[in-house]
């Protein structure tokens, strides 16, 4: 296919938000013929470029405290990388790792087939590439016009749930006149109004932020504030291991009888503390999920719990394991019957990157909300029904890079 040729096929799509069956390239006699016809197209693909730079996401409202972090801010400056082919075809994403690192790489993929670097059914072939691993899915994406999460396998993505992350300890802000739990009130109506039909409430305010006593009375306050106002709402409550077992058994006995969709990170995990929590959940028959795995983890460690079932979410960063690495992680947690969420803390590009790992293997129970708006690239594509996260049926991850690079 002609350059030109190629980019007006990218423009058609993005244009009418279908999906455009893939011609075909003529096959080379010194194709190999075990290619997949997906294969063929992406080895007529060489990198030609990669470039650096960022992009700015803007929250709708300041973003306060955790039980271990100060001010979260208004938004962060991410990292990018976009790579570019000979044909036309570009894919960008957030770039994994550090700059320095990754541009140490590049000599290393200029003039390689992008076939050489990734493929549908693998993802990113080698671990020293890994950088680019969410660019390299989208450039998939874009060359072979089809949607991140049909290349893992969907033609439609499944639909999961979605909820909002950014629910802070925004009751304590600002510092010398705090707003209270109305303000926590109000920040929970307008992420309703953006879809949201789960919240999730960071507790531990007990851990740094006041009086171990005061702390943990606020914690649950505001979780019996917003189970009475949201009454069609699901809770789940993160304690950033701001915790000791014991306190955070108090806590769900201060808030019996008010159903929690999970428990994240209450306290650093160790098998007894969660053989504690567990055997309480069991004898006060709480429906609820124990959810893990975001704070430096230990994947080993972390597959003990899951295997002695003290555990049923794995929490591991999208971006700090890896989309690939998620992707083969995901069949190991389905035969443990372990549920998967990747953390999306941050970021909203993360947050879709996780809706097409969930649209396209499933066993997702939720996805971590970041509501955000940027003037550096369109997230619009997605939207959001009866509080899930629909992924849109666009090329690559479909979001469109606005800013020149």
């Amino acid at each position: 296919m002609k350059r030109r040729t190629f980019i007006n096929s990218i423009n058609i799509g993005l244009a009418s938000s279908l999906l455009i069956p893939s011609k075909s390239f003529a096959v080379d006699q010194f194709l190999d013929l075990a290619l997949t016809q997906d294969e063929k197209e992406l080895s007529q693909h060489t990198i030609d470029s990669v470039v650096f730079s960022r992009v700015k996401l803007n929250y709708p409202r300041l973003v306060g405290k955790n039980a271990k972090l100060d001010l979260h801010g208004h938004g962060p400056d991410l990292e990018i990388c976009a790579i570019r082919t000979d044909q036309g075809a570009m894919g960008w994403a957030s770039l994994r790792g550090s700059k320095k690192d990754a541009e140490q790489l590049v000599p290393q993929l200029i003039g390689r087939k992008v076939s050489e670097l990734f493929l549908p059914k693998q993802g990113t072939l080698l671990d020293k590439n890994i950088a680019f691993d969410m660019a390299l899915h989208d450039l998939a994406g874009v060359i072979l016009q089809k949607p991140v999460y049909e290349l893992l396998g969907r033609k439609e993505p499944f639909i999961t749930k979605y909820y909002s992350g950014m629910i802070y300890f925004d009751d304590l802000e600002p510092k010398g006149s705090p707003s209270g739990i109305d303000k926590i009130l109000e920040e929970c109506r307008f992420d309703y109004g953006v879809g949201y039909r789960q919240f999730k409430l960071k507790i531990g305010r007990g851990h740094k932020w006041m009086p171990a006593a005061e702390g943990l009375q606020r914690d649950i306050e505001v979780t019996k504030a917003v189970a009475a106002s949201f009454p069609d709402c699901e809770i789940l409550v993160d304690g950033n291991n701001g915790f000791s077992s014991d306190d955070f058994i108090k806590y769900l006995q201060g808030v019996a009888g008010i159903k929690l969709f999970w428990i994240e990170e209450p306290f650093h995990e160790t098998i007894a503390d969660y053989k504690k929590l567990r055997e309480y959940v069991r004898i006060e028959k709480l429906d609820t999920l124990l959810a893990d795995g975001e704070a430096d983890p230990d994947q080993q460690f972390l597959k003990k719990l899951f295997e002695q079932k003290l555990l049923d979410v794995q929490l591991t960063d999208i971006e700090g394991l890896g989309f690939t690495n998620w992707r083969n992680m995901m069949p190991e947690l389905v035969k443990m019957g372990t549920q998967a969420s990747p953390h999306a803390w941050g970021s909203l590009l993360k947050t879709n990157y996780t809706a097409h790992l969930a649209g396209g293997l499933g066993n997702t129970v939720t996805i971590e909300g970041v509501t955000s708006a940027s003037d550096d690239m369109d997230l619009t594509a997605y939207t959001i029904k009866d509080g899930k996260l629909v992924p849109p049926k666009l090329p690559g991850f479909g979001m469109q890079l606005l800013k020149k690079v």
